[in-house]
This record gives C-alpha cells, structure tokens and sequence, in this order.
C-alpha cells in the first residue's frame, strides 16, 4: 500500500506551476490512454493500438544484426584499455571519434550534396534537448520564434516551458498542401510585432512534422530570404532527413547555404538526431550544427547539462563509421518504409478516407473533415475521442498540433509490426463502414 503524505502549503517556481508545458494536450492524453490498456495480438487484442508515436521500428533486424556481429567492439572499443577509457570523465565536447562519425552520417543521408565539419557538431542528448538549449541561445524570455503549423506538438514543451519563449504560428492551410509562403511569414511576423513580442527566428521542420512532406528548395530559398531580410536566425530541424522515401526529394538548408557560397550563414543552424532515421529514441542521441562561432561555442558549454554517455557515443560510433552498412541500411530503411507507407495509404483509401500525399516520415496526414458535425475544434476532439476510445487507435488530432483548419490528424505507421498495422486499417475500416450506414 502506497503511503499517503500530506502535501504542506509550500511555494515553487514559476516553471513547476506553469502549465506551458503542454501536457494537458490530447496529443499526451492519447499515449496515457494506450498506456493503460495497450494491444497485444495474444494478450490484449482489444486494447488500444499505438499510432501517435513517430517511431521508427522497420529496420530493426539490421541494427539488431549489426549490434550482434560487433557486440564486444561496439561496447568499448578495440583496445584493450576500452573500459578505462569510457569509464573516465569526458569533457562535454564529446568523443571526437563519434562527432567525426556523425558528421560523416550526416552527409551521406543527404546523398552528399552538402558536408559537414566534425567541429561544428554539438552532442546533446536528443533533439528535445538539442532546440531547447538553441531557443536558449537564440532569444530571451518574453521573446518569439515563428514556428509553420501543423507542428509537432512537443514544441510547445520544449520552445516554450523552461525557457520562457513564446511561439507564434505561422498559418499554412491545405490550399497549398500546408506549405509556408511569404505572405505567411509576414504575416506572423506582423503578430508578433502587435503584441509587442520581439522574434528572435524562424524554426522549420523538413520534412514537415507532422505531414510527412518535404520542404521544397524554393520555399526553403524564400524562408533564408525572410531571415536575412529581418536580421533573424533560421532553425531547422532536420530529424527525418534520412526518412525520406526518395534522397533526391529532400533539400537541406545545408544543401542551399552551400550553393549561395555560404553567405549569411551564420544565421542558421541544424537539428539532427538519431532518434528517427535509426529508431533509437532511448539512446538520446542528438546534435546541433551552427555556422555561428559564438552558437557553437555557448552550445558545447551548455551541452554539459545534457551530455551523452561515452559507451552509448562508441557503439553509435562504430556503427555509424561503417559506411557499407549505412549505405546498405539508408537504401534498405527508405524501401521499407515507403512500402509501410504505400500499405497505410491503401488501406486508408479502401476505408473511404483520404490523406495529404507525403515522401518522408514516420506518419500520414489524414483528412477525416467530412466525419465532423460542424467545422470546428470541438468537433473534433469528438471524433478523435470516438476513434480512441471506441475503435481504440490513439491518433493525434489536428488541434493539438496547433492545426487552423478541423478535421486533419497525425497517423503514424512506422511504430508496429505489419499485422498490428493490418488490424489497425481493418479497424478504420469498421469504423468508416458504420459511419456511412448511420449517415444514410
């Protein structure tokens, strides 16, 4: 029996009563609802199946395999004095071995068309951290960065919650399949400039989270030309960059800097992590990559409250060193997941239901508008209940990810086995099927 402690009267800081941290979201309550009755095929096959959770489980056999292969090297290294050596202290610049060999990765998920220098890699434990502690560098509290819509609703908790930085949308509608234009840009920055907000930067995310699309180049070319015009810093978060289903659909900031000769550079900066493209969320492995000097150098001091520790940085290292079986998993991971994609869009489509055409991700952006009573946020939150509780698929509506127009929803599929994603579509299927009859 868990033992009851009365709670004294006692005050805390603003941050652990502030309620920024987004946690009230349906986007969270959908995860605590699977955590208490999750699917299994044999032990619950009535539960509730995970797909608001972009993660990336489809080539797990290759890492598995590789791990297997090099199990003793992969755990401290080819010397003999490898434990020593990861068991001391290292300074928070990280392994200059794993920096090197993430650099490296970085330039080869984008087909080489843009390098890296191992010297502007940061290490920060994920890439929560990492956007953290740039929203740290890049604005003070009171402050905005103007952030396109839909975006991924953990944003709000780690732009906005410790940091005391607002965020301001930048509307973008399916007039356009939700690209950002210049007239979106402005008008947010307008905003912010009328509520007396002072904006700091620009932060994107290619491919878009959560519609699984790439940026194109000449959105990406508009958006620096709106940064430098306004004396502002682009960041762009590049999680999924090695999600995309085709490596010449994707175009990296990196990618445009370098053609430009690297003017204005210093205002940008990357986000990258392997939390997607390898599908290790649990090793917390991210990394900054600034053109900024003074970026760089802040970042790998604060970088010391969210270090990585050296044996998880030596396994990653050697694997991701091992550019035969990079090459070999990038090719084999895009396949698999374009094929998981292509089962969910089938299976979507024989449901009657339709969904934003995408070439990246983890996830689809579904367009379940004509299921709604009225066109609004309320109604919803209604379905998106129904499809939890009723059909139980967790899915994460439109609204929690600041999403203007109701009726759209994240639907991840990279995250279960390919019968759990059958049951899934068979269930939606259901569902839309009873629907219709209850209509006519």
């Amino acid at each position: 029996m868990a033992i009851e402690i009365e709670q004294p009267r006692v005050g805390l800081s603003k941050i652990a009563v502030s309620k920024t941290h987004g946690e009230d979201s349906p986007y969270f309550a959908g995860w605590k609802a699977y955590d208490e009755n999750p699917y299994e095929e044999f032990g619950n096959p009535s539960g509730v199946i995970q797909m608001g959770l972009a993660e990336n489980q489809v080539s797990f056999d290759m890492l598995e395999d590789y791990l297997e292969q090099h199990s003793e090297e992969a755990s401290w290294g080819k010397k003999a004095s490898g434990f020593r050596e990861n068991a001391l202290f290292q300074d928070y610049h990280g392994l200059q071995f794993f920096r090197k060999a993430m650099a490296s990765f970085m330039e080869q998920i984008r087909g080489g068309r843009a390098k890296f220098n191992p010297d502007r890699v940061v290490i920060t434990a994920g890439a929560t951290a990492a956007n953290e502690l740039l929203t740290f560098i890049l604005a003070d509290p009171g402050d905005a960065l103007l952030v396109p819509t839909p975006y991924y609703p953990g944003f709000d908790r780690d732009l906005r919650w410790r940091t005391g930085v607002n965020i301001v949308p930048i509307h973008c509608d399916s007039s356009n399949n939700f690209q950002v234009t210049p007239q979106a840009l402005e008008a947010a920055y307008k905003s912010a400039e009328s509520m007396n907000i002072k904006v700091r930067g620009v932060l994107i995310t290619n491919p878009s989270n959560p519609l699984g699309v790439t940026i194109h180049r000449s959105t990406l070319e508009q958006i620096l030309d709106f940064v430098t015009l306004k004396n502002i810093h682009l960041v762009s978060d590049e999680i999924y960059s090695g999600s995309v289903f085709s490596p010449t659909e994707f175009t990296s900031v990196a990618e445009i800097l370098q053609w430009r000769n690297y003017k204005d550079c210093e205002r940008v900066h990357i986000v990258y992590s392997l939390s997607k493209d390898l599908g290790l969320p649990g090793f917390r492995v991210g990394t900054i990559y600034s053109y900024n000097d003074q970026v760089v150098t802040t970042a790998r001091r604060m970088s010391s409250f969210t270090l990585i520790s050296s044996q998880t940085q030596q396994l990653l290292g050697l694997m991701l060193s091992d550019e035969k079986f990079t090459g070999n998993y990038i090719t084999k991971n895009r396949e698999r997941l374009r094929n998981r994609y292509e089962k969910m869009i089938s299976g979507l489509r024989n449901a009657g239901v339709e969904c934003l055409e995408g070439n990246a991700g983890l996830f689809c952006w579904v367009n379940l508008s004509p299921l709604l009573e009225s066109q609004t946020r309320e109604s919803e939150l209604a379905v998106w209940d129904l499809i939890l509780h009723r059909v139980k698929l967790n899915i994460s509506p439109g609204s929690s990810c600041h999403c203007s127009e109701p009726g759209w929803f994240r639907v991840c599929f990279a995250n279960m086995s390919e019968k759990t994603l059958e049951v899934a579509l068979k269930r939606i299927q259901i569902f839309m099927e009873e629907r219709k009859i209850k209509s006519d």
